[in-house]
């Protein structure tokens, strides 16, 4: 039988319509699988929810093993993995959330509710309420808080009195970390530091609020210690005492856009307290506001440091300071107590200081005070395009002992004198 040939002619067309219809499907699932991979696919991440793991979320019962629980399915689950923390009130004694993680490529923590801290100090035999400790990967976010609870402690904090004591619990604490995101986190009310970054390696927080009223003891905001690349930027700090410090072994940190207020403000230090204490380098605090504090940006190093070490390359740029005392400070005398028992030298050597871009007024007299070492002078302290005014709108002074600083652009006060006592 001889097919007629527009019978050939549809049977062809019909095949190349299949054929175009199963090459369509290829394509779209290409696409598709591509998309996921690149985006990553909500079905490839693993989902931990404390609630699961017992959580009351009442604000009474200690959910802390609830937490630990959920952490430590989490840390032994593969992949990316999530877990949950969701609106509520949580209550936790002191806690470690441990690493390392051999089989997470990142673990997430979405906490969205209120986490109290016991107000128990027998509960605590660290010196850290929340800590994550080895962890690589980790993400935490999500718009919730961190109540220290600090009121009930305050009062038996004795670090503000004397040189040896017993420190209270950091609220939050990230201790050998590495390649950490903290985002959108709340702290109020922390015992003592309401975080702190020791021995952590790529740690960037932004977008933190931090609050503790302005005569909370040793509250400060973030502290940074022992730590490499290290970024803090668009976080708001209202504590009692500094809004960041950075302490011995941090190199490579960024501090930008911290809006500061109360509090003691953005200082290097102290250092040159302990003997096991290493070389700071590479700092850049900028681009920030700081209000009515007791200090504006400031280096403090300890007197008689017990070895010698070395803090350079360090730049404060584009800081806005209104009602602030002291705004501009270098202190290698510090001692925050009525006697440290000696008058020796600090063994701190301070190098390539730079102050640019520092304006606005000043709550006392004296606007810059560079008081440096007797034993280790200061050395290449430039200041730039510096002018601060006396509050009453009378010009501000200088007070400088063991430095020759440099200047340039508009510097107001530029005439630098030796103070009338200068025990450095």
């Amino acid at each position: 039988m001889i097919s007629h040939p527009r019978s050939q002619h549809c049977k062809s067309h019909r095949k190349m319509a299949q054929q175009s219809v199963k090459v369509l499907t290829l394509l779209v699932c290409v696409l598709w699988c591509a998309f996921a991979a690149a985006a990553g696919s909500p079905a490839d991440e693993a989902i931990f929810n404390v609630g699961s793991y017992g959580a009351h979320a009442d604000g009474q019962t200690d959910d802390s093993n609830a937490f630990l629980k959920a952490w430590e399915a989490a840390c032994a689950a593969s992949g990316k993995v999530k877990i949950q923390i969701p609106g509520g009130t949580y209550k936790l004694g002191p806690i470690v959330f441990k690493g390392p993680c051999p089989n997470v490529a990142s673990l997430t923590v979405v906490h969205r509710g209120k986490i109290l801290a016991s107000t128990n100090l027998d509960k605590f035999d660290t010196d850290a309420w929340v800590t994550f400790y080895g962890v690589k990967g980790l993400r935490l976010s999500g718009g919730g808080t961190f109540d220290g609870q600090g009121a009930a402690a305050w009062d038996q904090n004795s670090c503000s009195k004397t040189k040896h004591c017993k420190a209270l619990p950091v609220s939050v604490k990230f201790i050998h970390t590495n390649d950490t995101i903290v985002k959108k986190i709340n702290s109020v009310n922390p015992k003592f530091f309401h975080m702190a970054v020791i021995g952590a390696n790529k740690f960037r927080a932004s977008d933190l609020k931090l609050e503790a009223p302005d005569e909370s003891p040793n509250t400060d905001g973030i502290h940074i210690e022992a730590s490499s690349d290290v970024k803090i930027t668009n976080t708001s700090i209202h504590t009692g005492d500094d809004c960041i410090s950075i302490g011995h072994g941090s190199t490579d940190i960024l501090i930008a856009r911290i809006e500061c207020g109360p509090g003691h403000g953005l200082s290097i230090g102290s250092l040159g307290k302990y003997n096991y204490e290493k070389d700071v380098r590479g700092l850049v605090i900028r681009d920030s506001n700081i209000t009515g504090t007791t200090n504006g940006v400031r280096i403090k190093t300890w007197e008689n440091s017990p070895v010698s070490t070395v803090a350079t390359n360090i730049t404060f740029q584009n800081i806005q300071m209104t009602n602030v005392s002291n705004p501009i400070i270098i202190d290698q005398s510090y001692c925050p107590f009525a006697n440290c028992g000696s008058k020796e030298p600090s063994k701190v050597k301070l190098s390539n200081i730079n102050f640019i871009g520092i304006r606005g007024t000043s709550a006392t007299p004296v606007g810059v005070t560079l008081i440096c070492s007797k034993g280790y002078p200061c050395q290449n302290v430039n200041m730039q395009s510096v002018h601060l005014k006396y509050i009453n709108g009378s010009e501000v002074t200088a007070v400088c002992a063991n430095v020759s600083p440099s200047y340039s652009g508009t510097v107001i006060p530029k005439t630098c004198t030796a103070p009338s006592s200068a025990n450095a």
